[in-house]
């Protein structure tokens, strides 16, 4: 990946695999911008800018249209070399027992904020002729999530979207990369209420730094896309040759709160 203007957007940069990527861009860029919406990112600004990196922190609802905006106007016109899509929120329980505002607000970030960021940098990318982007979808994209059934969907939405681009942009100098982890872990399953399943539960989560560095060789690399951890390589193939009946069964076993 060469860098004629490094700077780098990480988005959902305040934990997890989000985290774990702003660590991995300080031996690349000499400015990153970094956003989340809750918790303070100062801690991780005080890290990098002490390894030689220049932070921004944006707080902002990605979800939101003046959110997007926010951190577009801090990139301002300077040129990205690198776009990390990695925010998300997940959503557990019983798709008809689920909050419908809270069900906006999967769909919001995940699909409506994400779409837009994705299609203002990658057409700016384009015109400069170079640029590397790394989405965070997910295994769960490929198979029907009971028990987390939006969230699932919204994964399948930016796998496939991930790839779509890809294609669109071949000759351009622009790469885009899907990075397709599985259980992480990260807070993800407090935030998703997803405390009492079998997967929130489970000791054999991957660890973020891993998925991170996987994800962030592949897009160095301009791959099209990487399934991080063996376990997850396997699922994935079986996925496409399994009936999504049986995917659904499966996947209810895994998410389904233990009170039943």
């Amino acid at each position: 990946m060469s860098l004629e203007s490094p700077l780098a957007v990480v988005t959902g940069a305040s934990s997890g695999i989000g985290r774990e990527l702003a660590r991995l861009c300080a031996d690349d860029v000499k400015t990153l911008i970094l956003t989340a919406d809750e918790p303070d990112l100062s801690d991780l600004a005080i890290e990098l800018d002490r390894a030689g990196v220049n932070v921004e922190v944006v707080k902002a609802d990605l979800g939101t249209p003046p959110g997007v905006q926010q951190l577009l106007d801090r990139v301002g016109d300077r040129p990205i070399d690198c776009f990390m899509a990695n925010a998300g929120v997940g959503l557990g329980h019983a798709f008809v027992e689920q909050d419908l505002g809270d069900i906006r607000r999967v769909i919001n970030v995940n699909v409506t904020g994400t779409t837009m960021l994705l299609h203002e940098i990658a057409r700016r990318m384009r015109d400069r002729g170079t640029g590397r982007i790394l989405v965070t979808g997910s295994i769960a994209g490929l198979m029907p999530g009971s028990y987390q059934a939006v969230y699932n969907a919204t994964k399948a939405y930016l796998d496939s979207l991930s790839y779509a681009v890809r294609n669109e942009l071949q000759g351009s100098g622009v790469t885009i990369t899907c990075l397709m982890p599985g259980p992480t872990e990260t807070e993800f399953f407090d935030r998703a209420d997803m405390q009492d399943t079998p997967v929130g539960q489970s000791d054999s989560k991957d660890d973020p730094a891993m998925v991170a560095r996987e994800g962030y060789a592949a897009m160095k690399k301009g791959q099209s896309g990487v399934v991080t951890g063996f376990m997850n390589k396997v699922q994935a193939t079986f996925a496409g040759l399994i009936p999504d009946t049986v995917l659904a069964r499966m996947h209810r076993r895994m998410a389904e709160p233990e009170d039943g």
